[in-house]
């Protein structure tokens, strides 16, 4: 699998202190994108940074009499930024995966 390929070039040292950059880098970059989420028409609005953190949510006062509405809203809201933050996590990690060959020529 690894024929004519040098292994004692690899540094995994190096690797692995890539590997914690890039990683940094994602978290502070998450923290700056938004993604948000509105249900019900607007009755549930919910917004979340790309480390998952909360940042806004807005409720519709009508549905504070209807529990179980607010419940089912606020379950879709969640999956919907949570699914959209996923995917660009998905989306940052192949593209960093992608600059970083550990099989480059170092030398």
């Amino acid at each position: 699998m690894f024929d004519g390929i040098d292994l004692s070039k690899i540094d995994l040292n190096q690797m692995m202190g890539q590997v914690q950059q890039m990683a940094e880098k994602a978290k502070e970059e998450g923290a700056k994108k938004v993604f948000s989420s509105s249900v019900g028409g607007g009755m549930v609005k919910l917004s979340i940074n790309g480390n998952s953190e909360v940042i806004d949510l807005e409720i519709d006062d009508s549905l504070l009499e209807d529990k179980d509405s607010l419940q089912i809203l606020l379950i879709s809201a969640m999956n919907d930024v949570i699914r959209q933050s996923d995917e660009a996590k998905k989306s940052m990690a192949m593209n960093m995966m992608g600059g970083m060959n550990p099989f480059a020529n170092n030398s």
